[in-house]
């Protein structure tokens, strides 16, 4: 590329987005008409901010410069951008304006009914003001989109930005982003309209064109930036304003860059080919271009490269719903790019799917401590067995959260807290933990169903639609790997509808493995690793395992089986059964130096005592929450103590 490379990766930010931020709502009934449409998904949106988010998930430093409402959605905008690793420090909060909103359709694959919410929206109140001089130092790359020209205020800004990064040496790119609604030209309800010639549109954008050492464009977008349906001739209007380097997005073609003099035909144009893949929804496939294409270029990787990267990443989304969920990882662009044949279909492909799911960013869990008190049978007959009132377990349960609150302030344990939930007695609780960045689980399985039955019926989908994303699907299963054929199908059909449901859902499963009638600890290992291989070899990938604590020299061949069938399983938590707290002691000091275990979720060895006085009426609130959290914290103890080697113990031993 004739275009200056950009600087050295010594900057902190390697490109700041600056553009649309906004909402998106993607309608779920694919072929509906937008007027039938009866539920959407919730998306991070705007094409600057998809650019951002698909960066940073590729492993770029990236940054965003826009603004938000003081709104519910704004928070949603930056938590969504901040948790991918993109720099939210550049984002205003708008006190007068609401968060834009886009609401999409997909009617069938040349159909995208697409309405913008941006009336005196927060994104488009970006002033010049806003724009940090320090912060564009830190830059390598700004990346700016043609919409952030088409009103004086944000047109400042973008102008004032561009300023900043000349002066910077930080390089500049343009996403010519062409939407004809956004500039006027079009009904309000016309938002998927993706061309109308304007002159007034044209010698806008031509004005800012010196400004830009790398634009980026369709066909379309070019035609408007250069005056003419005709391409070449617009490319030749283009390149007598700027020497800038152009790439022209040609759809399942592929690309083509252009530097210097502009050829007689784009054929004659440097044109490096993407796969072919079925399209679903093409909206956003440019943003995942144009982030495939930065990776690479801000990589240091050839213009070959980087156009692979950019057509790999256009081709994923187009097959998936959505865009800045659909962006795909680094393994999973490797994988796809890696793949002989190419893969038509990414969005039905298992192991770009499983990828998708376990290779993204996701709240890193070490040392989890996990309240499990999701039992329903057990607190029915404790509630019996001391006279109490069933009625009083969904209070209790509250109480129950707490006791785990008051531990977490306590020990300053943010990040290490969770509780196992259900939703019969514990909805309550459920919903007073949730949204505190906690770890929780919620069962889905009948208390001893065997062969397994779900406790909704097995449209165990149905029921997951209402669960927020943050729950862990928790399934416990009594697993015989030597187990009568018959029974061993109805076990797995129902683990495979679970596992499918979770890949729909966006849900974590977390499988509780119990061996039914084992004889001794060894044999109970050997058929949990058994049930293990048998669950992978069905195709089942769990991110979580839950099981009870192996002796030490069981956890080589765990660990083993783990790393080799699903490197990217979340781990393993271990279980109490209502076992003495030596015996849980034992468990933890044997799982010391395993790479798979995560943390503990104990529940009957912790709330039995409490929980008997309480329901008996022998004890009231406040000390319910107090002896749980007493038993709580003690087992948090149990465990570091158990994590800590030998050397440690000694070294704390001399200290004292």
């Amino acid at each position: 590329m004739r275009s200056p490379l950009p600087r050295s990766s010594s900057r902190p930010i390697d490109v700041a987005c600056l553009g649309r931020l906004a909402v998106d709502l993607y309608a779920q009934q694919i072929g509906a008409r937008l007027e039938d449409v009866t539920s959407f998904a919730k998306y991070l949106g705007g094409s600057s901010a998809n650019v951002a988010f698909g960066t940073a998930r590729l492993g770029m430093h990236s940054a965003m410069l826009a603004r938000v409402g003081d709104d519910h959605m704004g928070r949603f905008l930056t938590e969504t951008l901040a948790a991918e690793g993109s720099d939210i420090s550049q984002i205003r909060i708008d006190h007068e304006r609401l968060t834009a909103l886009a609401i999409l359709g997909i009617k069938d694959r040349e159909t995208f009914p697409l309405l913008f919410y941006r009336e005196n929206c927060a994104d488009m109140a970006l002033t010049a003001d806003d724009i940090d001089e320090a912060f564009i130092a830190t830059c390598r790359a700004l990346a700016i989109t043609g919409t952030h020209f088409s009103e004086p205020g944000v047109h400042a800004a973008s102008s004032r930005a561009i300023e900043l990064a000349r002066k910077h040496d930080v390089r500049t790119v343009l996403d010519i982003d062409y939407r004809p609604v956004l500039w006027g030209l079009t009904g309000r309800g016309e938002g998927e309209q993706r061309f109308v010639a304007a002159d007034h549109v044209t010698r806008h954008l031509q004005a800012i064109l010196p400004g830009f050492d790398l634009i980026v464009g369709t066909e379309e977008e070019f035609h408007i930036a250069g005056g003419s349906e005709d391409l070449m001739a617009a490319l030749r209007a283009v390149r007598g304003i700027t020497a800038a380097t152009l790439v022209v997005k040609r759809g399942a073609i592929g690309c083509s860059v252009i530097d210097g003099v502009i050829p007689a035909t784009i054929e004659e144009a440097p044109t490096y080919r993407g796969s072919r893949v079925e399209v679903l929804n093409v909206l956003g496939a440019g943003d995942a271009f144009l982030s495939g294409f930065l990776t690479g270029w801000l990589s240091g990787e050839s213009v070959e490269r980087s156009c692979a990267f950019a057509n790999a990443c256009g081709a994923i989304v187009v097959s998936r719903h959505g865009c800045a969920p659909a962006m795909p990882s680094p393994a999973e662009l490797d994988a796809f790019l890696a793949r002989e044949g190419g893969i038509p279909r990414p969005d039905l492909d298992k192991e770009l799917s499983h990828l998708h799911r376990t290779s993204v960013p996701r709240k890193a869990w070490d040392d989890l401590y996990v309240f499990a008190f999701d039992h329903r049978t057990p607190f029915f007959e404790l509630s019996r067995e001391v006279g109490g009132d069933e009625a009083k377990i969904p209070r209790l349960k509250e109480l129950l959260v707490e006791a785990v609150a008051a531990t977490e302030r306590a020990g300053q344990l943010h990040g290490h807290i969770g509780l196992l939930a259900d939703d019969r007695y514990g909805q309550d609780a459920l919903n007073a933990a949730s949204g505190r960045g906690w770890w929780i689980g919620r069962p889905v399985e009948v208390p001893g169903s065997n062969p397994l039955e779900f406790e909704r019926g097995r449209s165990i989908g149905t029921q997951l639609v209402s669960w927020p994303k943050e729950h862990v699907i928790k399934c416990l299963v009594a697993f015989d790997p030597d187990a009568d054929p018959m029974h061993r199908v109805e076990q797995e059909t129902q683990l495979l509808a679970l596992y499918d449901a979770a890949k729909v859902s966006g849900h974590e499963l977390l499988l509780e493995v119990i061996p039914p009638g084992c004889k001794d600890a060894a044999h109970r290992d050997d058929q949990v690793l058994r049930s293990m291989k048998r669950i992978y070899n069905l195709g089942i990938r769990p991110d979580w395992w839950k099981l009870c604590p192996p002796r030490r020299d069981a956890w080589a061949a765990i660990d083993a089986l783990i790393h080799e069938r699903d490197p990217y399983c979340r781990g393993v938590l271990l279980l109490g059964l209502n076992a003495p707290v030596d015996t849980l002691a034992a468990g933890f000091a044997d799982a010391q130096e395993s790479a798979t275990v995560r943390g503990f979720a104990v529940g009957r060895t912790l709330f039995i005592e409490p929980a008997s006085a309480w329901l008996a009426g022998k004890i009231d609130d406040a000390t319910l929450v107090a002896q749980a959290r007493a038993a709580f914290e003690r087992m948090i103890a149990l465990w570091r103590d158990g994590r800590r080697t030998p050397d440690q113990r000694i070294k704390e031993g001399a200290a004292a």
